[in-house]
């Protein structure tokens, strides 16, 4: 289980945002100022894998303005990633996105994560990692699932929420949202004002 521990650190070959090419992308020196999403996908020039990173491209903002970086990790070469980047979503690319992809061309980085698959690709493994380097969220989806990127935005929030205020999030928590204290009369209390609504 890989919730509540450290995120396993890597240092491996990454196209960049801008394009460039890397060779010590490190996971830890790339957090943004409250930590990182981290998710794995199978292969490049597939069919489910573009629509979630070009989502997770559209909403990069969202995640970076409240100072969560997003990497991707795939199995292939960091020249598979970077052409795929530079063939126009009309032609099955992705287009220029706007975080970095990670080359794990030698699989120990899925493994690491618990999502390498018969030791071929990887599965949809999202990894929500705070500053300190703790995972906080994990969800990881077989091959034909694709994953919801609202959701991860939502588990950002509780984890900022919970962080800032050391209170836990109830079921269906959203931002703006009420929290509970972390005690018995805090349950009692939530549960008598929101019962009905759960």
């Amino acid at each position: 289980m890989i919730v509540t521990n450290k995120a396993p650190n890597f240092t491996a070959t990454a196209v960049l945002a801008d394009g460039q090419i890397v060779e010590d992308f490190n996971l830890y020196e790339n957090f943004g100022e409250n930590g990182a999403v981290l998710f794995f996908y199978p292969l490049d020039f597939t069919f489910v894998c573009p629509s979630e990173i070009i989502a997770f491209s559209h909403r990069a903002k969202e995640f970076t303005d409240r100072g969560i970086n997003i990497i991707g990790c795939s199995i292939d070469s960091q020249f598979s990633h970077f052409a795929w980047r530079e063939t126009p979503v009309e032609k099955g690319g992705i287009g220029r996105i706007n975080f970095p992809l990670v080359a794990d061309i030698t699989k120990q980085i899925a493994r690491d994560y618990d999502v390498l698959l018969n030791d071929s690709v990887a599965l949809r493994g999202s990894f929500l990692i705070d500053k300190d380097g703790t995972v906080r969220h994990a969800v990881v989806n077989d091959l034909p699932l694709g994953r919801n990127v609202d959701e991860m935005l939502r588990m950002v929030d509780a984890m900022l929420f919970t962080n800032e205020h050391g209170e836990v999030c109830p079921a269906g928590w959203t931002k703006g949202d009420e929290g509970m204290k972390p005690d018995a009369n805090g349950v009692a209390d939530y549960l008598a004002k929101h019962a009905q609504e759960l």
